[in-house]
């Protein structure tokens, strides 16, 4: 059971940190065979990142949004995120090469991801009556009081 912290608080990273957003669009819901295999690669993928930290993910959450399977993922770096996936023995790239040998341009599965490098300092979060989620899961947390109050003040601290 996830433990529920009945509080109001904020999450902290050191240094910057790389948001990543990577899924796929089923876009033939009746080719099962086409779109299901694909789906089943990310949770192999994350299993093979929270087995080994050093690798570079620091948090990750999947989520189903209609048409989208997708993963919210949290890094230490772009050259890490950047290391896995072209890393030779990863499960990544031998993931990409059977999509684009599978799938390829045929339109049934579409994959897309979007990359952010936040430099240090440059986000805030705040959460309440949740796990530890997000940049919670990634950095620390403290109680979202005094110079933390408020997202205004938290960018202001994080930009100090």
């Amino acid at each position: 059971m996830t433990k529920i912290l009945n509080e109001r608080l904020a999450a902290e990273v050191p240094g910057a940190v790389v948001v990543f957003a990577i899924g796929m669009r089923i876009n033939q819901f009746w080719k099962l065979w086409r779109w299901l295999p694909v789906a089943m690669e990310m949770p192999k993928m994350l299993k093979e990142l929270e087995a080994d930290p050093s690798i570079g993910l620091l948090s990750s959450r999947l989520y189903l949004a209609g048409r989208n399977i997708g993963a919210l993922q949290y890094w230490r770096s772009a050259e890490d995120l950047q290391a896995y996936a072209h890393g030779p023995g990863r499960l990544h790239l031998a993931a990409w090469k059977r999509f684009n040998g599978r799938i390829g341009t045929s339109g049934d599965v579409g994959i897309w991801h979007e990359t952010y490098v936040v430099p240090a300092g440059a986000m805030e979060s705040v959460f309440v009556n949740m796990p530890r989620y997000g940049l919670g899961e990634a950095g620390e947390v403290f109680p979202a009081k005094g110079d933390r109050a408020s997202a205004a003040k938290r960018l202001r601290r994080g930009a100090a």
